[in-house]
């Protein structure tokens, strides 16, 4: 099986493990994933992550996060750019997610960020997703 998009393929396991309320996820790492995974607990939606080597390309483990133990923090998590039709947006542009209860992940000239830090660094780039 190829996959075509592994981002895509990492928020969806984050959605469905967070649907049946597991409390850790395994995702096949890159230096992309852990990123986003970095702004997604900077930002108070998972609770921790950690890279486990294996004889391949390492694995990234992410530990969900809940409210009362039963409710998900991540209601929605979505892919904005994808390989066919990526989205680009100016400084001046990046989107508000959720009147600022959510957030929207961006790759940047200076690294992946939230829409919150692009903003203070002054640089658009690429949506990779939103989440709240």
């Amino acid at each position: 099986m190829s996959m075509t998009d592994p981002i895509a393929d990492m928020l969806t396991r984050i959605r469905n493990a967070s649907m049946v309320k597991h409390q850790k996820v395994d995702i096949p790492s890159s230096n992309l994933k852990v990123s986003v995974a970095s702004v997604l607990k900077n930002e108070g939606f998972i609770k921790n992550y950690k890279v486990i080597a294996d004889q391949k390309q390492g694995i990234l483990r992410v530990y969900l996060k809940y409210i009362d133990e039963k409710d998900p923090i991540i209601t929605e998590i979505k892919r904005i750019s994808k390989p066919g039709s990526r989205n680009y947006v100016k400084n001046t542009e990046i989107p508000n997610v959720k009147s600022g209860m959510g957030i929207a992940i961006l790759s940047t000239s200076k690294g992946i960020l939230s829409d919150k830090a692009a903003r203070e660094a002054g640089v658009g780039g690429e949506v990779i997703c939103t989440v709240w």
